[in-house]
């Protein structure tokens, strides 16, 4: 069974606003309005704040550390005080070290707000979306960031749009098999190293890195660019993990399944995976039989378990006392071919 080293499992302790800012602007729509923002600021919570309470005087729970957005309640609340209310309600939160405020709907900033936000040297950014799109998209950018990633050494495959991932010790030939699965129409998503992101609940996304990419190491060929070889159609940037396939020579010794009943899962991240121990041995076709291990997949998604209509119908046949072996077609009606 495969078992992940915990020096193999990280997670980001900040980014910079810098950062959030160049990777999530085209998404968020974001627009830098403060000129004097001090960009390297940190960002260490996923989590967004409305800092209403806190704009009415309440900090004791302020989440300062967290991207602070301003919807039209904060604004509306601010414009019903007297100008020098207003400064004094903001300085309430800018004098807490906040990494960046997001203004929502095209909401045009105060004076004050803009004035303080360059005293502070706090970015303050503008977005055309609404405050609870704008939260979503913001939030899901920032638990990609935050999510833990799991390093994983193997080749992972986009066979009939399940995600493959083949392990196994150093030379077994995962990158053959992929290889192959390529040649045959499937993707690579990445080769040697993969990184697995949890996103959400049960949910593994991986890719490779941004050296190695699409590239793969043959034992006895050396290092290959599978898009420029295949072509774009034999790739994909990322792919959800569904499947872990174990490549191991052949011990006799080891019991295998044989019916499929007894299913075998690997847990990574506290998200539950198929998983499969496929021995190697000369003559067997590890290729078709990811294939097969891909569309047998997609039958039991849709509600069809072949082993368990077997076991179905075995049981039916025992408990019916019949014993003779019959035919699969009954009559043959003329047919000799």
């Amino acid at each position: 069974m495969i078992e992940i080293d915990s020096k193999s499992i990280s997670r980001k302790e900040f980014i910079t606003v810098d950062f959030f800012y160049k990777l999530a602007k085209t998404v968020g729509k974001l627009e830098l309005l403060s000129k004097n923002a001090d960009l390297d600021k940190k960002i260490s919570d996923h989590n967004l704040h409305r800092p209403g309470l806190a704009l009415a005087g309440f900090v004791d729970l302020f989440s300062y550390k967290r991207v602070q957005v301003f919807g039209n309640t904060e604004i509306w609340y601010l414009t019903q005080l007297p100008e020098d209310k207003q400064k004094k309600s903001l300085e309430t939160i800018f004098k807490f070290d906040i990494p960046c405020i997001i203004l929502s709907n095209n909401i045009k900033p105060l004076p004050a707000l803009l004035q303080l936000a360059d005293e502070y040297r706090v970015p303050l950014f503008n977005s055309p979306h609404s405050t609870t799109k704008l939260i979503y998209l913001m939030s899901d950018f920032l638990d990609d960031q935050f999510s833990q990633r799991i390093t994983l050494h193997g080749s992972f495959t986009d066979v009939y749009g399940v995600g493959i991932c083949f392990v196994g010790k150093s030379g077994i030939g995962k990158s053959e098999v992929a290889l192959d699965l390529i040649e045959r129409g499937h993707r690579l998503v990445a080769d040697d190293v993969i990184i697995l992101t949890k996103k959400g609940e049960g949910i593994l996304i991986g890719s490779g890195t941004e050296i190695t990419k699409h590239c793969m190491e043959i034992r006895g060929l050396g290092i290959i660019d599978v898009e420029r070889i295949f072509g774009i159609r034999a790739i994909r940037y990322q792919k959800r993990l569904e499947i872990l396939v174990e490549l191991e020579i052949w011990d006799a010794s080891e019991n295998y399944t044989r019916t499929g009943l007894d299913e075998s899962t690997v847990t990574i991240s506290e998200v539950e995976l198929p998983y499969i121990k496929l021995p190697i041995l000369p003559g067997k076709n590890i290729t078709v039989i990811s294939e097969v291990i891909a569309l047998n997949y997609l039958l039991k998604h849709y509600g069809y378990d072949a082993a368990k209509i077997f076991q179905n119908k075995l049981s039916e046949q025992i408990k019916g006392k019949n014993t003779d072996t019959q035919r699969s077609t009954n009559y043959f009606e003329h047919d000799f071919e």
